[in-house]
């Protein structure tokens, strides 16, 4: 890689190095707990979908749907904060990454890629998802995938919101959105951990460095600095 991206003279203890105690690690893990907390408050709708063997009553998948159209319809306010959180934490990411250190382009790099994967599961499935129950597929007792979407401007056979490609049932896409809500949540946790790790990283650093200058100012003869002077003696 080049040095036009990364630094590879930046240390943990240049000035200009920021790691996990900058305010940029702020703005990634700000936004990063923002959305687990969402994921959280919809894993008591996910439970029942994906880790139980109990069947699934019409009744529960009724209210599921109602507020997954609660959610989509909202106001869009709510959208634009969902979007300004999400480019809060990609600015997070890109201040970290410029002139990045080794240090950030491990960590960081890898959390970026981690950002982004759940960023594509979000709009491809997830919203995919909500538009497809906002637009009530499945409330015609006669609901055919197939024929989903005629009538409407610009649709084909199928769903009218992905380009005409075929839609499941009721119950199989709803527990399609859970899993999708699961893996986004498993990737999110590992941008925290990441960002864990680079803390640890750096601490680590810090206590070798304080070893160091102690050695240093002991003269002990195991430091590096001190067995030049013995041999010059």
């Amino acid at each position: 890689m080049t040095d036009k991206w990364v630094d590879w003279n930046k240390t943990t203890r240049s000035k200009d190095y920021r790691g996990s105690a900058s305010f940029a690690t702020f703005m990634i893990i700000g936004p990063t707990c923002f959305f687990l907390g969402i994921l959280f408050a919809m894993f008591p709708y996910d439970f029942p979908l994906l880790w139980t063997k109990d069947p699934i009553s019409a009744a529960y998948l009724d209210q599921l749907e109602t507020h997954l159209k609660f959610m989509h319809q909202s106001p869009p306010l709510i959208a634009r904060i969902l979007s300004i959180m999400v480019g809060v934490g990609f600015l997070g990411f890109f201040i970290k990454l410029f002139r990045a250190s080794e240090s950030n382009m491990l960590f960081d790099g890898a959390s970026l890629v981690l950002y982004l994967i759940g960023v594509g599961v979000y709009v491809a499935n997830i919203v995919k998802g909500l538009r497809l129950v906002s637009a009530g597929a499945w409330d015609k007792d006669d609901f055919d995938p197939s024929s989903v979407g005629v009538g409407r401007p610009g649709a084909g056979a199928g769903d009218p919101l992905t380009g005409g490609e075929i839609i499941l049932g009721r119950e199989d896409s709803l527990k399609v959105l859970a899993a999708s809500n699961t893996i986004l949540a498993l990737v999110l946790v590992g941008v925290l951990v990441l960002q864990a790790g680079q803390w640890y990283a750096e601490r680590k650093d810090d206590e070798e460095y304080e070893k160091y200058e102690k050695r240093e100012k002991t003269g002990n003869p195991s430091s590096p600095t001190a067995e030049k002077n013995k041999k010059k003696q």
